[in-house]
């Protein structure tokens, strides 16, 4: 079982990120979701990566839980410092990024969780449908939701400037 969670790891990390939203976050999710993985037996009839995501996803719903109890601030993504970009490409790629980060953070949380089992880590609407425990026509539903909502905040017409 160590080796497949091992081999599920990059898909995990790309998990807890998209939920989350920062690196840093999702590197702690990712260690508390592979604790809880090694800690536990897996279910007999369970498919490993079915029931590592699904561990994934209710370790982070337990932390927002918990952040909501104890928070007193907003939490701010933390900026690098002394990063020297290199031409106009690697501006307009990083203000991309960040427009495409800003509107996923935008979506409720059951869309974005969608989106990123399905566009990002590639999982069919079924195997979605049984990490979340919802019928494939919702995810199909908050896919197409997510998606329209994605499209409308990155359409060229949408970008704000404010002063």
């Amino acid at each position: 079982m160590r080796q497949e969670i091992t081999e599920l790891l990059p898909s995990l990390r790309r998990f807890a990120y998209s939920l989350t939203g920062s690196a840093a976050d999702a590197d702690d999710l990712l260690q508390n979701t592979v604790e809880r993985l090694l800690s536990r037996p897996k279910p007999d009839d369970a498919d490993i990566t079915r029931w590592a995501f699904r561990v994934c996803r209710n370790v982070w719903i337990d932390e927002c839980r918990a952040r909501k109890v104890r928070r007193d601030a907003a939490e701010l993504p933390e900026l690098s410092e002394g990063h020297i970009v290199d031409g106009d490409k690697q501006i307009a790629n990083e203000m991309e990024v960040n427009r495409v980060d800003q509107a996923m953070s935008q979506l409720p949380e059951d869309q974005r969780q969608i989106i990123s089992l399905v566009a990002i880590q590639g999982l069919s609407y079924q195997v979605v449908a049984d990490i979340l425990s919802v019928p494939k026509g919702t995810v199909m539903s908050r896919l197409a939701r997510a998606r329209a909502a994605l499209s409308e905040a990155l359409a060229p017409g949408t970008t704000r400037i404010e002063q």
